[in-house]
């Protein structure tokens, strides 16, 4: 459940010229027999149970249902955003962050759906580091990936107590996890509580969590969303509707049945750790659609305001426009 969106830059621009190529969707055959139309869908990082919906649509044969045949792959180096926005993948796993950024990049990706309605993410710290409330940042050392935006999510939460973000020691970690890094020179870590909160419990080691969404409603963004691009919207709608029908489904068995929808993902991706995928997955399950109509559904002002935070602190430049980097029209009966 890392994040990678801040690799884009300039290099996911490099890839709008590979939209006018096509897409790689095309009417799947095995032995002379059709099986759908081919549809390849990257995924934002390994498997997760970000992603139970999406391999129960595979498994229980929404896809199938829904006249697709849909390779699940994962990124690579390239980024799930640079592949959709390239071609090489018809839909993607992303995030707000990165679709934010992507679309003042003119970079012509857009979000077709929230999978998780609210931000879990936050800071966390095993309980023998004493970190408590953001003031207890001052003196310790942040391990994270590298990116700007993470200072400033510290100083955000750190100003509302008064406290100041250069007496923390920020050091780039890479691939290093949580719980290695928490072992070595590391104090607090960027994390998803639904993933590494939840293997820090079966583990018996005990964290203090700093949750963004209890400091500041604009950082309470959609992560990860699902997406595609404008070109795939604009020539083929049909297929994206019927992909969110199919996914729609995924997502809405493992809201009610989430102890299958776990068995599901694990037999897909055996090297997974089951009693991870579990115990995840029964902590997810209920926030896949919170408190929203409908499992997927997105608001404008959630879009717009994290844009302004991000702006306000000198981390967006050039035009965002929140009502074209997302859309409901997708989802079944538009979310409603």
């Amino acid at each position: 459940m890392k994040k990678q969106w801040w690799k884009i830059g300039l290099t996911i621009a490099l890839c709008l010229s590979a939209v006018a190529c096509g897409n790689p969707a095309s009417s799947g055959t095995t032995d002379g027999q059709n099986t759908g139309k081919k549809i390849t869908l990257v995924l934002d990082w390994t498997p997760n149970t970000n992603h139970t919906g999406l391999y129960v649509a595979k498994e229980k044969g929404y896809f199938k249902q829904a006249g697709l045949d849909v390779d699940i792959i994962q990124p690579g180096e390239s980024g799930a955003e640079q592949m959709v926005a390239g071609g090489k993948a018809d839909f993607g796993v992303s995030y707000q962050e990165a679709v934010t950024q992507a679309r003042v990049q003119k970079v012509p990706i857009v979000s077709i759906a929230a999978v998780i309605q609210h931000n879990t993410s936050g800071f966390a710290s095993p309980v023998s580091k004493n970190i408590q409330k953001p003031k207890d940042f001052e003196g310790k050392t942040y391990g994270g990936f590298g990116s700007p935006v993470e200072k400033q999510m510290l100083a955000s939460l750190m100003q509302r107590e008064q406290a100041d973000v250069n007496k923390v020691n920020i050091i780039n970690t890479g691939n290093t996890d949580f719980f290695t890094a928490v072992k070595r020179n590391v104090d607090f870590m960027w994390i998803y509580y639904g993933w590494t909160g939840i293997e820090a419990e079966l583990k018996g080691q005990k964290l203090n969590m700093i949750y963004l969404t209890d400091y500041a409603k604009e950082l309470d963004y959609y992560t990860p969303v699902l997406i595609t691009n404008e070109q795939k919207i604009r020539q083929d709608p049909a297929t994206v509707k019927a992909f969110m029908k199919a996914v729609s489904q995924g997502y809405q068995f493992a809201i009610k049945q989430p102890q299958e929808a776990a068995d599901i993902l694990s037999r897909a991706e055996p090297d997974l750790d089951p009693k991870l995928v579990q115990k995840s997955q029964a902590w997810l399950s209920p926030r896949y659609q919170g408190d929203a109509p409908a499992w997927g559904v997105q608001k404008k002002e959630v879009w717009a305001g994290y844009a302004e935070w991000m702006k306000q602190h000198g981390l967006l430049e050039g035009t965002f426009q929140p009502e074209q980097a997302f859309t409901n029209a997708f989802l079944p009966e538009g979310g409603k």
